[in-house]
């Protein structure tokens, strides 16, 4: 049975820091690309950041240089360690598997962040 299970989020101020993890099951992850997603109220989701099965990362231009992507095949888990966050990152994160820059799986049930100003 395929799971996402996403954890970390929170609340925080703006400027601090927030690392984000997701836990995969029932896929071969180390085959798999990942990305991370955010939703925010009121819009669509977005991909933020991806890793490859290689390692190659690629971020969204509204939060590079600031988060992180990466990842531990041998736990089966992908990290965003999200840095200088802003009030305009609060959102609901997600992870997923990326054919491409296309996700794959059904959505896990996030991680809330909420940033304030």
């Amino acid at each position: 049975q395929v799971q996402l299970v996403e954890s970390g989020g929170g609340l925080v101020q703006a400027g601090g820091s927030l690392r984000l993890s997701c836990a995969a099951s029932g896929i071969i992850f180390s085959r798999n690309a990942m990305g991370w997603y955010r939703q925010a109220p009121g819009k669509q989701r977005e991909l933020v950041a991806r890793i490859t099965s290689g390692g190659s990362t690629n971020y969204a231009d509204s939060v590079k240089g600031r988060f992180t992507i990466s990842r531990d095949n041998a736990k089966n888990t992908v990290y965003l360690q999200m840095n200088s966050l802003r009030p305009e990152d609060t959102a609901v994160y997600y992870c997923n598997a990326l054919t491409g820059f296309i996700a794959t799986l059904d959505w896990g049930q996030g991680t809330q962040v909420t940033v304030s100003s």
